[in-house]
């Protein structure tokens, strides 16, 4: 049967290198062998705690005040992974987690391999949303605890135990192969050797992110996690369906979808859309990933999953007079299969 390690963070702002917990779960013939877990204080300079972080996994710095730094714990971490294929649900982030805290650190990036649950979710899963919750839901798993990070790696594991099972394969590297994937690879790199981009990013806004920095408000915090997914913004297809619930609406997404920012990006275009990357004065329609189902919406100033920095740029503009129509992912999806009331013909 199936062996990998699956890994899950939490961070503590914006920036990925700031991780504040890790959860990791070793799989072995399919099963749960081992559990890791553990709160990091977030490598210095990049300790400050995002209010919205913090809504959505709990974890303040009174919780790691005694807790090891990142580079501290990374060794116990490496040599529990071992050399073992990686496993996460947006897997590049959580590797990318691993790199920016090595390189603000000050450590060496050791040699690792990974694959993303979410990835194989998209080729397996037949759904309207393949954020965590709902691909975990799909492999048996009960998500009760999402943002813990513990419980997120057991539901990535869950997801990959799962789709093996249903494909019938016995290891990592066949079913990598059968869904036309292969391992991804951090390459090993010296200190000081090229920096990832989401730490460059970090380095041009030097004390942002200190815990000691109180220069800028708590929710003019940057986001560099999103940074680089939202791709360019296509013509919107002027020959498009004027009755189709996208044409002539200026588009910003929020959040992770289970197609990427891109493709999400150029299906709105095809439909009418102009897409931008965000929140400004033209903007009419909000759509927000992440699994958020249409009942969150009714409250969504209240909702701690739904405080990234263009959500409260929607309750901002909203307050303001600006009408901005919310849509959940499922039924962005319901639009591009046309799902939609056609207006009768006159």
């Amino acid at each position: 049967m199936i062996d990998f390690t699956a890994i899950d963070f939490e961070t503590a702002n914006g920036f990925r290198g700031s991780a504040c917990a890790i959860g990791a779960v070793k799989i072995r013939n399919g099963a749960i062998a081992e559990t890791h877990y553990s709160l990091l204080q977030p490598p210095a300079g990049y300790d400050r705690f995002d209010p919205r972080n913090m809504a959505i996994h709990r974890i303040t710095p009174a919780d790691v005040a005694t807790a090891p730094s990142f580079g501290e714990h990374f060794e116990t971490l490496h040599q529990f992974l071992g050399d073992d294929v990686l496993v996460a649900h947006n897997a590049g982030f959580d590797i990318g987690v691993i790199e920016s805290g090595l390189e603000v650190s000050q450590l060496p990036i050791p040699h690792m391999e990974f694959a993303c649950s979410l990835t194989l979710s998209r080729k397996h899963y037949q759904l309207a949303s393949h954020a965590l919750p709902s691909a975990a839901a799909e492999a048996g798993f009960v998500l009760k605890n999402h943002h813990n990070a513990l419980e997120d790696a057991k539901a990535a594991a869950a997801i990959v135990v799962d789709i093996a099972a249903r494909r019938e394969v016995q290891s990592i590297d066949e079913l990598l192969d059968t869904s036309a994937m292969q391992r991804r690879v951090l390459v090993a790199r010296a200190v000081g050797a090229e920096l990832s981009r989401p730490t460059r990013h970090a380095l041009t806004m030097p004390g942002m992110f200190d815990a000691t920095n109180h220069r800028v408000a708590a929710d003019e915090l940057p986001d560099l996690i999103r940074w680089p997914n939202e791709g360019s913004n296509p013509p919107a297809n002027e020959l498009a369906d004027s009755k189709h619930p996208l044409f002539g609406h200026h588009v910003v997404f929020t959040g992770l979808l289970g197609i990427s920012r891109q493709e999400a990006k150029q299906k709105a275009a095809a439909y009418g859309a102009q897409t931008q990357s965000r929140i400004g004065s033209t903007t009419t329609m909000v759509i927000i990933g992440d699994g958020t189902r249409p009942e969150e919406l009714a409250d969504f100033e209240h909702n701690p999953r739904l405080q990234q920095r263009k959500m409260q740029e929607v309750v901002r503009r909203r307050a303001q007079g600006q009408d901005i129509v919310l849509v959940t992912e499922p039924e962005f999806l319901g639009m591009l299969n046309e799902n939609w009331p056609h207006a009768t013909a006159m």
